[in-house]
């Protein structure tokens, strides 16, 4: 099954999506929104699959294009959003490139912190910042959307509460999270609103792609209109989904809709750490990666972080080519004065 958010009031109007992104039903006589449904998963979920599945025999009479610049995030706003950083090649990169080293236990137990759920961004809205000097640099990755999770649920038991995926730009200012790192306090204001794709799917609907708690597909990214990653998602990631939501849940429970993130995909690619597509690795799904591996091969980066104007696209796509999630596709835009 596959659900969407249209763009309307402050929590959307919710769709359930045909398996192909082109067509939708809107389901209010069933829930009005996504939190709604997650709210109450078990009564509503036999129905919402019964709209899925009229959707795809072409039994809906209601039934209309699916647009994915009408969206809204999955959910525009949540009780919880905790992203990792689950990714290990990644953590040692950025580190490095602020000369910090990065402590062994970071390789046994996941790192989580708590960003800001009050205002997630559509993924084709334009995203605005006051300053190119922040140090603007984009993240790809993937989150699932939990049901309520008690306090001191074990990795093991934790997919059970695993409801809905979908993937992530998770936004950076790079030049303002030294200072707030150095502070010992955590990322505040170097981690801004972050972007969701159109659609939000069940497991189910990733087949074999789906197992120990990792989406097994590359996420592919495109900068200003060129290939610059497709990493395995499922390859390198050193904790699973099961182990960031026991992670997060043991010392408080969860509630239907917590957001749990992947932190950045990251691929070590049998080098150190990687090379880009145009040196025929699979590149990276930020800036920051990228500009370290310039560093250490040239001594200085080449590739600025993101300008005015520049553009991202995040996507992935099953073994067909066929899109799963639809595209976060976002243009960065100087702020109003």
């Amino acid at each position: 099954m596959k659900l969407a958010s249209l763009d309307a009031g402050r929590d959307g109007r919710l769709v359930v999506v045909s398996r192909d992104l082109s067509r939708a039903v809107a389901v209010d006589d069933i829930v009005p929104t996504l939190q709604a449904a997650l709210d109450d998963w078990q009564s509503v979920r036999v129905r919402l699959e019964a709209a899925a599945r009229a959707l795809e025999a072409d039994d809906v009479e209601n039934a209309f294009p699916f647009d994915e610049n009408a969206c809204a995030a999955p959910l525009p706003r949540a009780f919880q959003w905790a992203d990792g950083s689950a990714y290990v090649n990644h953590v040692e990169l950025v580190r490095r490139a602020r000369g910090a080293a990065m402590p062994e236990s970071f390789r046994h137990e996941p790192l989580l912190y708590q960003g800001g759920s009050d205002d997630f961004i559509g993924p084709r809205r334009d995203v605005t910042f006051a300053s190119e000097d922040w140090g603007i640099d984009f993240e790809g990755e993937i989150a699932v959307v939990t049901d309520d999770v008690t306090m001191g649920t074990s990795a093991e038991r934790a997919l059970e509460h695993v409801k809905l995926i979908l993937l992530v730009n998770d936004w950076s200012l790079r030049s303002l999270i030294p200072g707030e790192l150095d502070k010992g306090f955590g990322f505040y204001q170097s981690k801004p609103a972050t972007s969701f794709s159109p659609v939000a799917v069940t497991p189910d609907e990733l087949g074999g792609a789906w197992h120990d708690g990792r989406v097994h597909l590359p996420l592919l990214s495109f900068y200003n209109g060129e290939p610059f990653g497709r990493p395995e998602a499922g390859q390198d990631m050193t904790f699973g989904f099961g182990e960031l939501i026991a992670h997060a849940s043991r010392t408080r429970n969860l509630c239907a809709g917590t957001v749990i993130g992947s932190g950045t995909v990251s691929n070590k690619q049998g080098t150190d750490h990687g090379s880009a597509i145009a040196d025929g690795g699979v590149g990276y799904s930020c800036l920051a990666e990228l500009r370290t591996l310039e560093t250490l091969n040239h001594g200085a980066p080449r590739t600025p972080f993101m300008r005015f104007g520049d553009r991202v696209r995040i996507e992935m796509r099953d073994a067909a080519g066929r899109s799963l999630f639809g595209a976060i596709d976002q243009r960065v835009v100087q702020a109003a004065s």
